[in-house]
């Protein structure tokens, strides 16, 4: 069954109590970035962020039981301080793209997907929207909505603490 790209995309909007260019750092450069990436309780020993157009990034979530999920993208467009674009795949530890089949995922996932972050300033802080487009409807959707969340939820702590600090 064909899906349109309605049905395949998760959209997220979140309000952070913290400046733009603050939350912008926060997706862009890779030692903040491992500050918060991944659901609850997974950490992010690695990020490599090539922030131009064209660049490529790596990312790596471990779980708590120790297992690396790694994923890797190429960005297409990069407005600073308001939008990326970037592409959203799989992958092993050398950036290789792999099926989401190679993490025991099921369903119909392309080996590519396209992400949009914007971010807008609002009322002194920032409304981040995330469009993920690509991800098979169903469990994986919600899968991948409440991991983003999760992750959300570390950034705000992290921006809290960086804006105090």
């Amino acid at each position: 069954m064909n899906q349109n790209v309605g049905e395949r995309e998760l959209v997220i909007t979140r309000i952070f109590d913290a400046p733009r260019e603050l939350v912008w750092k926060a997706w862009t450069d890779p030692e903040r970035v491992k500050r918060w990436w991944g659901p609850k309780d997974f950490t992010s020993p690695v990020s490599k962020i090539d922030l131009r157009v064209g660049g490529s990034y790596l990312n790596c979530m471990r779980s708590p039981e120790g297992e690396d999920y790694w994923s890797a993208g190429v960005y297409r467009e990069i407005v600073e301080p308001e939008r990326i674009v970037y592409t959203d795949s799989f992958s092993d530890a050398e950036g290789n793209l792999v099926p989401a089949s190679h993490y025991g995922m099921s369903g119909d996932w392309p080996l590519e997907l396209l992400v949009t972050v914007t971010f807008e300033e609002y009322e002194g802080k920032t409304r981040l929207t995330l469009r993920h487009v690509g991800i098979p409807a169903g469990e994986n959707r919600d899968m991948a909505k409440a991991g983003w969340n999760e992750s959300f939820d570390k950034l705000a702590e992290y921006l809290e603490k960086e804006k105090s600090s």
